[in-house]
């Protein structure tokens, strides 16, 4: 959702309990993230969640916005986020018929969250522009906003701003100035246990087995640890993996946890999502064949014993001859 399209369908954004799917997913074990972001809204802070992606922010606010029965206005931070976009802006066809009264502004997600009194999700904060970052100073301080002929607009009881940011991805972001950090409170959140992660797979993809799901788990958690990738997969990459499987084996008549599936499956949901180094001379496909040998050892001795050594029985990776 591009920021334009936060600010033209804010019923879609807002209202955490009208939105079925992804306010019924659990918050799985985030329990002192939750109290911690439900303290620091209750004191009037301003909340930053850092980490990598993956790693629940999005519903951690959803689940803390329905506790508190609050709406919420999403914007996806990115270099066409301006301060009108964010802000609002008189319908130029009114104004000409109507000049620039109040009831010819048309709100953006800002205003809306300050009238409604709900919380303002920035994600991406550090690929929001700094000019449109500024527009947030005084409303983070002072709790409004004045906009050229429209006035002064002050935020209703339980508004609150909550941002979310990758710090580490570099690629189209910007330091976030010091004057962002001193008005806001930070909650860092890293990946899950790994328990946490079988449960949360368990809830989301078709896994054949506990098993099954603990092996995919321990492959994409070593993709976090491997020395020669840079940045590893958060959790979805097991969801996508789970779901790729079972349609392989429905597709190939074989056995939801088939080796090979299991294979193909792995190099789809996750050579796209790992960052190799560049000190390394690999591939992605390569490495993740690594891996989930490690983890799921290797294909069937029957399979082993037809192929020549080095090979997995599992074909070229996705888009190679």
């Amino acid at each position: 959702m591009t920021a334009l399209h936060s600010l033209q369908q804010p019923d879609h954004a807002r209202g955490a309990g009208s939105d079925a799917g992804p306010a019924a997913r659990e918050v799985v074990d985030r329990a002192r993230e939750t109290e911690l972001l439900e303290a620091a809204l209750r004191s009037g802070a301003h909340v930053v969640l850092e980490g990598p992606p993956g790693t629940g922010k999005s519903t951690l606010l959803r689940e803390v916005a329905a506790r508190r029965d609050s709406s919420y206005v999403v914007v996806e931070g990115n270099a066409e986020l301006t301060p009108a976009r964010l802000v609002g802006h008189f319908d130029p066809a009114l104004v000409l018929e109507r000049g620039y009264a109040p009831e010819v502004f048309v709100d953006g997600p800002l205003l809306d969250a300050l009238r409604s009194g709900g919380l303002l999700y920035v994600e991406e904060l550090n690929r929001v522009p700094e000019e449109t970052l500024n527009t947030l100073l005084t409303v983070m301080s002072e709790h409004e906003i004045a906009v050229p002929r429209l006035g002064r607009v002050r935020a209703e009881p339980g508004f609150g701003i909550v941002a979310a940011m990758n710090p580490y991805d570099a690629v189209g972001t910007a330091r976030v100035s010091s004057a962002i950090y001193d008005r806001t409170c930070r909650i860092a959140m890293g990946y899950q246990s790994a328990d946490a992660e079988e449960r949360i797979v368990g809830t989301r993809a078709p896994v054949p087995s506990p098993e099954w799901a603990a092996c995919a788990v321990a492959l994409v958690r070593s993709t976090r640890a491997h020395p020669e990738i840079r940045v590893g997969s958060s959790v979805r990459g097991v969801i996508d993996l789970a779901g790729l499987a079972h349609e392989l084996g429905r597709s190939r008549g074989v056995a939801g946890d088939d080796w090979h599936a299991g294979l193909d499956a792995a190099l789809v949901a996750l050579s796209g999502r790992v960052r190799v180094d560049e000190s390394s001379s690999r591939r992605p496909e390569e490495i993740i064949e690594e891996l989930y040998v490690a983890a799921f050892g290797p294909p069937p001795s029957s399979d082993a014993d037809d192929s020549e050594p080095g090979e997995s029985g599992g074909g070229d990776p996705p888009g190679e001859a």
